[in-house]
């Protein structure tokens, strides 16, 4: 096993005192995306069902494989009869017709604005083939996201008899993905205030608003997905960016529509208001060094993969502790870009862990640098 490197930096001095936040919500989450901090937790690791919320996931998948180009956005899908009775009526619907033809960015919108039941199976039915083969793959990519203790049992949060569930904490790391890795796609979709398909029997086009509790109430708001049903209550997932800062919310089990706007809007405001974020390294700034093992170089300089800050309690003040960790030396090859460190930051206690990339790439040894690395090696220089 290759030893953990751990390198102290100097930085100047921040804030310290955390403030406190009661919610009547039972679960409860609130990061700060700029920095990485946990600003509140609450239960946040109790697994739930995730109603709506877990189109999310749904969501995701597909803006990955847009963005692989391995589903175009104007793709036609059919909507099957038998999928047609089984949720035109259920839940929340996007009115869809029997066999009617719509488009994979119609029915994204028709998921995320609309949080239609019937656009999601569609969807997951027109790229996979069945419900449950898109299913596997939702599993799959929220294994790879770090989803700890999320799985997924249908496309559209439908209660499963428990097969579904997901934590507050993995539900802002989901967010964070589609935040991260497909910021277009992320604001083209999630972003719409309303969205209009469908006609009444007297032949009206059918507008519904988006359920975003945080529209029209909070300055930055921009995502994400409301759910409720009787047995998860009333949830949301949202987040809002404000002067550089992004902050992530989730709030679970609440009774009431309102309560859930109630809190919603009260937990992020409470924490764009009652902490600070400060920088700590521009995007492309270089932190720091690791040593590479068997590289065409010794060591390769560790530089920030975006900007990089570090939040703390509004008008008070302390010096955090700041280290680079890595486990090494890293073995070449390394690529460009890749992360192969992490930026400790701890204050008060408190721990964010922020991602460091190779400056530059470094290709394996050649022959003769191999044979040097190991005489020196042998003689204990190295």
């Amino acid at each position: 096993m290759r030893p953990l490197f751990l390198a102290a930096l100097a930085l100047p001095a921040v804030a310290i005192a955390s403030p406190t936040f009661e919610t009547e919500a039972p679960i409860a989450y609130l990061i700060d995306l700029s920095s990485g901090r946990v600003l509140l937790e609450k239960d946040a690791d109790r697994q739930i069902p995730p109603a709506s919320m877990a189109k999310m996931m749904t969501t995701e998948l597909a803006f990955k494989l847009i963005a692989e180009g391995k589903l175009d956005e104007q793709k036609m899908c059919t909507v099957r009869p038998e999928t047609w009775r089984q949720w035109s009526n259920a839940g929340s619907t996007m009115f869809l017709k029997v066999n009617e033809q719509v488009s994979i960015e119609n029915l994204l919108n028709g998921i995320v604005t609309l949080s239609g039941n019937d656009a999601s199976v569609v969807l997951a039915e027109c790229v996979a083939g069945t419900e449950q083969a898109y299913v596997e793959q939702m599993n799959k990519l929220a294994s790879e996201l770090g989803l700890k203790n999320s799985r997924f049992g249908n496309v559209n949060g439908w209660p499963d008899e428990g097969r579904t569930v997901v934590t507050a904490r993995d539900l802002a790391t989901l967010a964070r993905a589609g935040i991260d890795n497909h910021p277009e796609l992320y604001a083209k979709y999630y972003g719409k205030r309303e969205f209009t398909w469908g006609e009444t029997q007297g032949g009206e086009p059918i507008t519904q608003p988006n359920r975003n509790p945080l529209f029209g109430r909070v300055e930055g708001a921009d995502g994400l997905k409301t759910g409720h049903t009787e047995e998860a209550g009333y949830g949301f997932t949202g987040s809002a960016e404000r002067d550089g800062r992004r902050l992530v919310m989730v709030v679970a089990g609440l009774d009431s529509q309102s309560a859930r706007t109630q809190e919603s809007v009260r937990l992020i405001e409470w924490g764009f208001n009652n902490w600070s974020a400060r920088s700590l390294y521009a995007k492309g700034a270089t932190v720091g060094s690791a040593r590479v093992q068997m590289g065409s170089a010794d060591s390769v300089a560790l530089v920030a993969p975006r900007d990089l800050a570090v939040t703390f309690p509004a008008n008070a003040f302390a010096t955090p502790s700041v280290k680079i960790r890595y486990d090494g030396p890293i073995m070449a090859p390394i690529e460009k870009g890749q992360q192969v460190a992490q930026l400790v930051v701890t204050t008060d206690g408190d721990e964010a862990v922020l991602p460091l990339v190779a400056a530059e790439a470094v290709e394996e040894a050649g022959f003769f640098r191999r044979a040097w690395i190991g005489f020196k090696q042998l003689l204990g220089m190295a």
